[in-house]
């Protein structure tokens, strides 16, 4: 199986994970399960009322985006920090998922996606019979926030190029920037075990918020004025852009297909990679829908609302 596969992908069989949600604290089990062709990830709640507890995962049903995604639906139903699971699944090209949850926020386990794909692979990769859609960039389309920018922009080929730069204005970060092409096994291979990150001078702020109440050293790096607190160090010298990338993979999942063209971004975050998924989806003009042979006119009712 990879990325670019031109026929829609599920998993061969249910996986089950459990773990603590980073900023509730609180235990949370999730159920992968296998979806039918063109049924897309969703979110279902198990511990709310059937019929008002599934989350399509789309960027118009996120809510919130305050150190994390959050997807709601229109019962008031939510979960949130999803984006390192849904970067997992398009990162393992999976396009069919249902996700049972029995709580609001997804377990953080270690604070990057490595957990998620290695459950996924474990669960096994099947491939369906209806080929999968992407959605072709035809002219750029950017959201700019004061000294952040997000922009996605043609390309060539059938994959996703994710370029980041993120400045901080001290030592231990400092100025990261990385380039890539989501080509088949680097998701696992080069962005997957990049974690999340903080600044020990912001915890005691966030825990007032009612934020990182589950967070600690086993599911985050935090950053010193002069160093890393976690005793193990980085996983790479590029792990913080690492994760910024991982983020947006995940964050653009919410399009609803995979997109083919550049992801091109400056300070990135989740605020700003939701704007940019809507301005992409309500400007007709900027982008179609093609499978891996020759585009199509989409008919799906569902993306055409969206519209």
């Amino acid at each position: 199986m990879n990325e670019t596969s031109a026929w829609q992908h599920t998993i061969a069989r249910s996986a089950l994970c459990a773990g603590v949600g980073v900023h509730r604290g609180e235990k949370a089990r999730l159920v992968l399960r296998p979806a039918p062709v063109n049924h897309g990830i969703v979110f279902r709640r198990t511990d709310l009322a059937d019929g008002l507890n599934a989350i399509e995962a789309s960027a118009l049903n996120v809510t919130d985006t305050r150190l994390g995604t959050t997807l709601s639906n229109r019962d008031g139903a939510s979960v949130s920090v999803v984006e390192h699971l849904l970067a997992a699944l398009a990162g393992l090209g999976i396009d069919n998922l249902m996700i049972d949850i029995d709580g609001p926020e997804v377990p953080i386990m270690d604070g990057s996606s490595a957990v998620f794909c290695e459950l996924l692979l474990q669960a096994g990769l099947k491939a369906q019979t209806a080929r999968r859609r992407r959605i072709r960039i035809l002219e750029a389309v950017e959201i700019q926030d004061g000294p952040k920018r997000a922009r996605l922009s043609p390309s060539t080929d059938g994959c996703l190029t994710l370029r980041a730069r993120i400045e901080y204005d001290d030592d231990v970060i400092g100025i990261q920037q990385m380039a890539l092409r989501l080509t088949p096994g680097l998701f696992s291979r080069d962005l997957a075990f990049a974690r999340t990150y903080g600044f020990a001078r912001d915890v005691d702020m966030l825990r007032e918020m009612g934020l990182a109440r589950g967070g600690s050293l086993e599911n985050a790096v935090v950053v010193l004025e002069d160093g890393i607190m976690n005793p193990e160090g980085l996983r790479a010298e590029d792990e913080f852009v690492r994760h910024k990338i991982l983020d947006a993979v995940g964050d653009l999942m919410l399009a609803g297909a995979p997109i083919a063209g550049i992801y091109d971004a400056v300070q990135p975050g989740h605020g700003l990679n939701n704007q940019l998924v809507r301005n992409l989806l309500a400007t007709p003009s900027a982008w179609c829908w093609e499978t891996a042979d020759m585009p199509e006119i989409f008919t799906d009712s569902r993306a055409a609302a969206a519209l």
